[in-house]
Order: structure tokens, then C-alpha cells, then sequence
């Protein structure tokens, strides 16, 4: 029978998915501990490069699972981060016998096939990031076999505006010159139901890949409008543009198929327009 853990400990806890979930946790009655690294918060500074370091947080804490958030989308350390970071975190973890749950993306595939990505399809990342987070994966299942590695897509639909969402915000207020692509289609997924989800997962004795993204797919550019009409803002200031006519290749349709996921759990995935209209509603927190 799948148990709550009492204890847990999440990486990347000051992140916008690492907060809400050590939230839900404790609003659970979990003992959570987070760590961070150059966000000062409540928890354990880590850095997860430090393959002792992370040894001795695990064994410090004792956790009944472990939930690894932390990652870096760019800049010179993305690699170390994402690929030996992953696989440190998930070795402390097979040494405690801690459940490992690790955060992946959508990104890892190519974006060709033109139907929605199932666990099984054939990750081919076509940027660096994608690459880093599929050897991220490959890192962690060697290290512990029995982790599960949940994939996923744009997250946002929090108390506060996310990153994707505060991109939209700032450049409708004029912060930002960005263009949002009409080509490009995601699965976004609310941060409540993801935390929420996550939760029930660490209590189940799954592993491998798993997708867990809302099933409304939507272009980047569809996603700025739901968020500029959730916070009342005139869409007009955003501007379109197309992935594919970039110098640098970007995966288009990176849709997944998280019905898999929906099946096992009780927290129901809910699609962009009906959290952001729900948002937009006169009352609701945006």
C-alpha cells in the first residue's frame, strides 16, 4: 500500500516548483526540508556538483524520498548541474534506500513526430539543454534504477506569477522585446496540480519515465494570450514569431501524452484555459 513519506527532501527548493511543493508537504503534515544554493532560504545551502556534500545533506536528513527540482536551464554550469548534480543526488538517495523522484522535460525530444510523446517514444534532444536533462535522466537510472523520472512542460498558475508567465508581463509592460512562437507547442501544467501530483508519486513504487503536463497542448504564443486575458492586460503588445525561422534549431511540437500518469493518480491535471480562465475570474488569485 503506497504510504505518504513522513520525511522529505526537495532540491531546488527556493525554484518556483521546489516552493509550492515543499508547501503542499508541509500543508500535508510532512517534514520537509529544502535545499538551495544561491537563493538564501530556510533549509540547506547545496551545492549538488559536490558529490560529498550532497552524501552528507541525505544522511544528515534521513528522507523517505527525495524530490530533485533543481536544475539550470543555461549558462556555463548548466551541464555540471543538470547531468552530475542529477546523478550525486540520485546516488545519495540508492545509498539511504530514499524513494528518488526526478524532474525532467519535454525538451528531450525532437519535436518531429506530430502526435503527442508517449513514455515510450525516443528521446532525440536537439538543443543542449535537451541533451543535458536526457543525460540527466540516463545519470540518474544508472545510479538508482528504482528512481522515477517525471517529464514535463511550462510550468505556471501559481500565487505569484511564474518565469514563463512573468516573460509575457514584462513584455506587455515593455521590460522585455520578446517574440512568442506560433510554431512551438508545449503542454503546460499548473504548479499546484504538478506539486500535487509529485505527492502522490513519491508514495508509489513506480519508476522510469513518466509524463505529467496538462493535456491542453498550446503554441507559446497562445499560452502569452491566456496569461495577458488572466491578468486583464491588453493582448496587443505581444508580438508573435516562429521558432523555425531561428539560426539555432528548437524542438516544435514537444506535446506529451501524460494520460499514463493521469490514470494513477487522484489529482487531475487540468488544461491552461481552464486554470487561466478560472484565474481571470473577478475574485480569483491570479
Amino acid at each position: 500500500m503506497a504510504t505518504t513519506p513522513d520525511r522529505l527532501l526537495v532540491t531546488g527548493a527556493t525554484g518556483y516548483l521546489g516552493r509550492e511543493l515543499a508547501a503542499q508537504a508541509a500543508a500535508a503534515g510532512v517534514e520537509v526540508t529544502g535545499t538551495w544554493h544561491d537563493r538564501p532560504a530556510d533549509g540547506i545551502r547545496l551545492d549538488i556538483r559536490d558529490a560529498g556534500a550532497v552524501r552528507r545533506v541525505v544522511s544528515a536528513v534521513t528522507p523517505d524520498a527525495v524530490v530533485h527540482t533543481a536544475y539550470l536551464q543555461s549558462g556555463d554550469a548548466m551541464r555540471a548541474v543538470n547531468v552530475e548534480g542529477s546523478a550525486n543526488v540520485a546516488a545519495a538517495a540508492a545509498a539511504t534506500a530514499a524513494r528518488m523522484v526526478h524532474l525532467s522535460t519535454d525538451f528531450v525530444f525532437d519535436g518531429e513526430q506530430a502526435a503527442p510523446y508517449g513514455e515510450h517514444d525516443r528521446p532525440a534532444p536537439v538543443t543542449a539543454y535537451g541533451q543535458a536533462k536526457l543525460d540527466a535522466e540516463r545519470a540518474v537510472a544508472d545510479a538508482y534504477p528504482a528512481a522515477l523520472i517525471v517529464r514535463t512542460s511550462l510550468i505556471y498558475g501559481g500565487a505569484e506569477p511564474g518565469p514563463h508567465e512573468q516573460l509575457v508581463l514584462d513584455a506587455l509592460d515593455g521590460r522585455s522585446d520578446v517574440g512568442f512562437f506560433t510554431d512551438e507547442l508545449r503542454s503546460p501544467v499548473a504548479v499546484p496540480d504538478l506539486a500535487s501530483a509529485l505527492l502522490e508519486l513519491v508514495a508509489m513504487r513506480v519508476a522510469g519515465p513518466l509524463h505529467v503536463a496538462g493535456p491542453q497542448p498550446v503554441s507559446r504564443y497562445e499560452f502569452a494570450l491566456l496569461v495577458a486575458a488572466a491578468h486583464g492586460r491588453d493582448p496587443a503588445g505581444l508580438r508573435a514569431a516562429r521558432s523555425a525561422e531561428l539560426p539555432q534549431r528548437r524542438p516544435l511540437d514537444c506535446v506529451l501524452d501524460s494520460s499514463l500518469a493521469q490514470a494513477m493518480l487522484a489529482t487531475r491535471l487540468r488544461g491552461v484555459g481552464e486554470v487561466l480562465a478560472g484565474a481571470a475570474s473577478p475574485g480569483a488569485p491570479l
